[in-house]
């Protein structure tokens, strides 16, 4: 029974009306339920309201601003369209996709969802949504796209060519040549480029991914380390995004066979957001990766990096040495940066002299003289050390230790009195030192100026508005009491840990994008340097002896730290065996 029969049924209209209402819509190539709306036969809400009846399918009111992007690619965009269906969330714990139709009853739609569905192992949810609901959600998520293809028509109508690449090629010497004012006003590429990066800080997004492929030009996201796709875009506006994104960077448009690196600072709603920018070259084009930088984000204080207890305490008594060199140590990601830039918030006085050296330069900090290394030019992480310490400084960040000529000028730093703060690429606390020996470094000169050292990862917080507590199976408490055994008894009574603590585990909610997380916490090992580890390191220094050490002063493990933040609520203990795992390979 279609809707004007139903109201037909109900006497609203005469069958007189119903029948001209169904020829008009007919004539019109309209759907009836469009045509009654648009005639004001029936409002939209009354009319869903009595299909949601019919249908015993519950209306749902969407809220397409709390629809989370990486949903978005569940259903492909030519099936949303002609199906006029909108997926709404997935539930990945219990394997429920949640699907909004405006047409529920078309059995066409119902049998496109069930295939999807079956590819990708889900079960359906489904719920009735109005039509103005469905025309938000395309003006919010398709708009993009659309505007990309509209981009190019008008510069393929402005340059009457039928070559992709002259439009192109031509359409960047537009650009390059064309006032800035004028552009952010009139170029659709202009504009699309400022919805990307627009989208990313709207979703607290660290990294932007623009990348060829074979078929289209793909755009993601990485939000709390785990890549998501948002947009894919046509293949050949390929070249006139990345040349908007150099210009912007200030980079060389006409020089895509090798990498570039630059950076640019733009204003997003209230607040300005500093963006880095790295292209690289690969056999489809140049893919672009986009940092977000927040400085607002960047600057937290050490308890909010999730460093707390005796590893707060320690770092704070050797922060505290007017000399001695602070490492850093974990893979590509890991927030070594900003935790050093955090210590260097503490340190940022007007009594002191402040000087770093970076590759590049994350943050900008009021206070402190920053600099970037050039290897190009020959201004390297060594080369650079030799001038800092002619500006007097007291205290020195140096980005990364990689080379043996680096590592022992900021040995010979920290020795002649400056705070040195820097990173290291090693895989855990312990396995620092040997690292540093292997650079030629004298073990009787690191003992006396090696303070600590910080390893560490970042692994996803629960998220605080839909985290929910769980009781724990026989297994995983089992599992929880064994390595809570090995966790120094100070520790847990520090943050008041024992076996009856919650345990909470992800749920997702609007808010988290349903993924049940929001934002990154650290898990740290904090080695201290004492003069039982000392000896240690002028006659055994293998890894092994050195966190036999360690363990004996009390340190915990990341794993460790990690355990005891899933019996403080604020992760799962899911994510500290994945970031567990993966450490296994870094």
């Amino acid at each position: 029974m279609n809707i004007i029969q139903l109201l037909l049924k109900q006497k609203k209209i005469s069958k007189e009306e119903g029948e001209k209402l169904s020829q008009d819509a007919q004539k019109l190539g309209k759907d009836q339920e469009e045509f009654l709306v648009e005639k004001k036969i029936i409002t939209e809400k009354d009319l869903f309201d009595l299909k949601s009846k019919i249908l015993n399918i519950p209306l749902q009111e969407v809220n397409v601003e709390e629809i989370p992007l990486e949903v978005l690619p569940v259903i492909p965009k030519e099936a949303v369209e002609f199906y006029k269906v909108v997926p709404l969330k997935v539930d990945r714990q219990r394997n429920i996709l949640e699907v909004g139709m405006v047409y529920p009853e078309n059995s066409q739609a119902q049998e496109a969802l069930k295939f999807l569905a079956r590819q990708q192992r889900f079960s359906l949810n489904i719920s009735l949504i109005t039509l103005s609901n469905f025309r938000k959600y395309l003006d919010r998520f398709q708009t993009p796209e659309k505007e990309v293809e509209g981009a190019l028509e008008k510069l393929e109508k402005e340059f009457g060519s039928a070559d992709d690449k002259e439009v192109l090629e031509n359409a960047v010497g537009t650009v390059e040549n064309t006032p800035t004012d004028k552009l952010a006003e009139e170029a659709p590429v202009i504009r699309m480029v400022a919805v990307i990066l627009r989208q990313a800080v709207d979703g607290k997004a660290s990294d932007i991914h623009i990348e060829p492929t074979v078929d289209n030009l793909r755009v993601r996201y990485r939000m709390d380390g785990i890549l998501y796709p948002s947009l894919v875009l046509p293949l050949k506006v390929h070249p006139a995004i990345v040349a908007r994104i150099k210009i912007l960077s200030r980079l060389k448009i006409d020089e895509n066979r090798i990498p570039q690196d630059g950076r640019f600072s733009t204003k997003i709603g209230s607040k300005r957001v500093d963006f880095r920018v790295a292209t690289f070259p690969t056999t489809l084009g140049e893919k672009v990766v986009i940092r977000v930088l927040d400085s607002n984000d960047g600057l937290k204080k050490l308890e909010d990096l999730g460093l707390v207890g005796r590893n707060h305490l320690v770092l704070m008594k050797m922060i505290k040495k007017p000399y001695g060199m602070i490492l850093v140590v974990g893979p590509t990601g890991s927030g070594k940066t900003s935790t050093l830039y955090t210590i260097l918030r503490i340190l940022n006085k007007d009594q002191v002299n402040i000087v770093t050296l970076e590759d590049p330069v994350e943050y900008f900090m009021s206070g402190v003289n920053q600099s970037q290394v050039r290897p190009e030019i020959d201004y390297t992480f060594s080369r650079g050390l030799r001038q800092i310490l002619r500006q007097d400084p007291n205290i020195i960040m140096v980005g990364e230790i990689r080379d043996e000529e680096t590592a022992s000028l900021a040995v010979n730093a920290a020795l002649t009195g400056h705070l040195v703060l820097s990173t290291l690429h090693a895989n855990n606390a312990s396995g620092a030192i040997p690292r540093l020996l292997d650079m030629q470094i004298k073990p009787f000169l690191l003992s006396p100026t090696l303070s600590v050292v910080l390893s560490q990862r970042l692994l996803r917080v629960l998220c605080p508005l839909c985290k929910t507590k769980v009781n724990l199976d026989a297994k995983t408490k089992a599992f929880l009491q064994e390595k809570l055994k090995n966790i120094p008894q100070e520790a847990k009574d520090d943050l008041k840990i024992n076996s009856s603590s919650p345990f909470f585990e992800p749920k997702g909610c609007s808010k988290c994008s349903d993924t049940g997380y929001s934002g990154r916490i650290g898990i740290f090992e904090v080695l201290e340097m004492t003069a039982q580890l000392s000896e240690i390191v002028v006659k055994d220094p293998s890894e092994k002896a050195i966190m036999q050490e360690a363990r004996r002063q009390g340190m915990l493990t990341m794993e460790e730290d990690g355990i005891l933040k899933v019996m403080q609520g604020i992760t799962s203990l899911q994510e500290v065996m994945r970031v567990a795992e993966e450490n296994k390979y870094s």
